[in-house]
């Protein structure tokens, strides 16, 4: 594939990016090496090659989800924070209808 001057004139067009002549004539073939380097990138054999989103392997560190049993700071508490609710409904709070 080639960019010529006028193709890279409407990509700055999309892009809102103001270029004189100047500049669209020096980006013609830097986009070209650009999309060069595509396509020895498609040449590439990557059969039996897995999918990683990153160079090292990495786990997740989660820690326990338990409820502390602590009354005055832990969970548990359900029926103390949904007193002070307007409107309590099956264990949790009610809220106005959005979307009829």
């Amino acid at each position: 594939m080639s960019v010529d001057k006028a193709t890279v004139a409407k990509i700055a067009s999309l892009a809102r990016i103001q270029m004189d002549d100047d500049a669209l004539e020096r980006m013609v073939p830097e986009l070209n090496n650009i999309l060069g380097w595509v396509e020895q990138l498609g040449e590439v054999d990557c059969t039996g090659v897995e999918p990683m989103t990153a160079v090292i392997p990495n786990t997740l560190r989660l820690r326990d989800d338990v409820v502390n049993a602590d009354p005055k700071t832990g969970g548990d508490r359900r029926d103390d924070i949904l007193a002070n609710a307007p409107a309590a409904e099956h264990g949790f709070f009610g809220v106005p209808k959005v979307i009829e």
